[in-house]
């Protein structure tokens, strides 16, 4: 999942709202760690400007609807839905086809 801040320089000049926003944001998807859904996210410093990224082990696309819908900064944030066919955590590799 990608989420795009509002304007490029976001990460410097966020209202006291948005900073409440976001730090609801953050502790949102930590509890999902918790639960075992988030595997890592956080802010990107790309050329452009900060965007976040976070992979989330989900049942399908649905259930990653259902928690972008709950997370505090849907509305502030624009976000992305972009599927991995497989991934390699740590010494786990998951590759369907592979022993």
């Amino acid at each position: 999942m990608r989420a795009d801040n509002p304007r490029p320089t976001f990460h410097l000049d966020m209202t006291p709202q948005e900073r409440e926003i976001m730090t609801k944001h953050v502790a949102y998807w930590t509890e999902r760690a918790k639960d075992g859904i988030s595997v890592v996210f956080g802010p990107v410093a790309a050329p452009e400007g900060f965007f976040g990224i976070g992979v989330y082990k989900v049942d399908d696309e649905a259930h990653m609807h259902r928690l972008l819908a709950q997370d505090p900064a849907n509305g502030l944030l624009k976000f992305e839905i972009l599927p991995m066919a497989t991934a390699v955590v740590g010494h786990e590799v998951r590759y369907p086809d592979l022993p």
